[in-house]
């Protein structure tokens, strides 16, 4: 099977280079590798790292490709390369991610099994460890600071309704064709919702395994999920169906605090005292569960206060996709006129 590895990469110098030397190290024959790397009009030497991977790596591979993305965003760059790729499947990687030498192995084995797509575990890691980025990391990795996707947690062999870096035979996107060019962080869910209409099943295999790296600031990490629920608000607008109900708790929790706020103000405290002493005691006790996963460091004290950041930070982006909703689809209307 010629395989296609795919990376999209905005900025991506300082990531880009590990992943490409994880690339080389794979165990799968080269020959039957081909790589696309698109660059999505970086202003960083992202572009030129891929241009000398590519010269100095074409001979070792079936192929490499260095693409350019001009609509910037993942899944204008998707595009391009599903419409430029050779291979009998095409496995996406993030340009942060880190793989294991044999990942490309174990994702044609199980395309090669039966399947149409594949994935697997995905755990969260962190470069040079601080006591602060392992601090974000435990954040990251908690079932109640990040979510219950099985690509997180899953033990067995299963189907899914979601994976991260997966591996998709060529039929799969034959027959759903590209992905929605409209949504900008939600289109792996919108796609693998058309995907599973089409008839196709999401195989997990927990032998696949690669690693996504955690923001290393506050600032980072409140950015992304912030950005992460906006666009669970706009994509409502768009294919409500691809998304599922966890996306919508951060949401429901900060409209919960303001609406008993509210009525606390009036003379009603009852509501927002239980609303926070549930929540506390979540808090606290996947804290003390945080606490088991390391070694204790001071600002692990900290977590009480991060878990509700985040959320909030997620909640109030939703809230804000969903007022911009209007003039979202004003936006998308123009663009397919034009």
């Amino acid at each position: 099977m010629i395989i296609t590895v795919g990376v999209i990469a905005y900025n991506e110098k300082n990531s880009l280079g590990l992943l490409l030397g994880d690339i080389c190290k794979q165990t799968y024959d080269h020959k039957k590798i081909e790589i696309i790397l698109v660059d999505s009009n970086s202003t960083d030497n992202t572009a030129v790292i891929m241009e000398t991977f590519r010269k100095n790596n074409k001979e070792d591979f079936y192929d490499v490709k260095v693409l350019s993305n001009p609509k910037q965003t993942l899944p204008c760059g998707w595009n391009v390369l599903l419409n430029n790729y050779s291979g009998d499947a095409v496995c996406k990687i993030d340009a942060h991610a880190s793989i294991p030498s044999n990942f490309i192995e174990k994702n044609v084995e199980t395309l090669e099994s039966g399947e149409y797509i594949c994935g697997g575990f995905r755990p969260n890691i962190i470069d040079k460890p601080t006591a602060w980025k392992e601090t974000l990391l435990l954040v990251e990795t908690s079932m109640f600071g990040s979510s219950i996707a099985p690509y997180r947690r899953q033990q067995s062999k299963t189907y899914v309704n979601s994976l991260f870096h997966a591996a998709y035979r060529r039929e799969v996107f034959d027959k759903v064709g590209l992905f929605n060019e409209d949504l900008a962080r939600t289109e792996d869910n919108e796609i693998h919702y058309r995907m599973q209409k089409a008839g196709f099943k999401l195989c997990f295999n927990p032998e696949i395994i690669s690693y996504q790296h955690t923001r290393n600031s506050l600032k980072g990490m409140v950015k992304q999920k912030y950005g992460n629920g906006k666009w669970i608000g706009l994509t409502l607008s768009v294919a409500p169906k691809c998304l599922s109900y966890y996306h919508y708790v951060p949401f429901l929790f900060v409209v919960g605090l303001i609406g008993c706020s509210a009525l606390a103000v009036f003379g009603f405290p009852l509501l927002l005292e239980i609303l926070l002493l549930l929540y506390s005691m979540f808090d606290f006790v996947n804290t003390v569960s945080c606490f088991t996963m390391r070694d204790i460091r001071p600002q692990f004290f900290l977590l009480p206060l991060l878990f509700p950041l985040m959320h909030i930070a997620y909640g109030i982006g939703t809230i804000v996709g969903l007022v911009q909703i209007p003039f979202f689809k004003r936006r998308l209307k123009k663009k397919h006129k034009g």
